[in-house]
Order: structure tokens, then sequence, then C-alpha cells
């Protein structure tokens, strides 16, 4: 479920150039398909706004939102 909503966050961040179909898909990192820097603020604000988190902007934090896997199994986790 938490991977459901985070694919549609991917897809408002990214106004839409990345559908939560596509990143429900991916086979490779999320920006390679298309979710741009700005997307992955906008997908940073949305997590933390309807997760109550604060995504880490490390590198570590970041690669997480280039797989949803990885991100969600993260904010099962808390």
């Amino acid at each position: 479920m938490i991977k459901e909503r985070l694919a549609e966050l991917v897809e408002e961040s990214s106004d839409g150039a990345l559908t939560a179909q596509e990143a429900l898909r991916a086979t490779v990192p999320l920006s390679a398909l298309g979710l741009t820097s700005v997307g992955q603020m906008r997908l940073i604000d949305a997590i933390e706004s309807e997760f109550g988190v604060e995504v880490d902007l490390t590198e570590d934090g970041l690669d997480l939102l280039d797989d949803l896997d990885l991100l969600a199994g993260r904010l099962s986790s808390r």
C-alpha cells in the first residue's frame, strides 16, 4: 500500500511526466525515467507531509528516491 501511494506521489511530483504505473514497474532508477531534481524536491516535500518523516538530503537519502521498493521499506519500518 505504501509503495502504491509513493508511486502516486511520484506522478504528482513529476507533473505526470512519470506515471504511477511507470514508477511501479521501474527496473531502473526513477531519475533515469525522467524524475528531475525539481520532481525529487517536490517528492521530498510530499513524503515529509504525508508520512510525517524527514527525508535525509545526503546522497544516501536521495538515492532512496530512485527506488520505490527501498523507500517503501524504509517508511514501513518507521
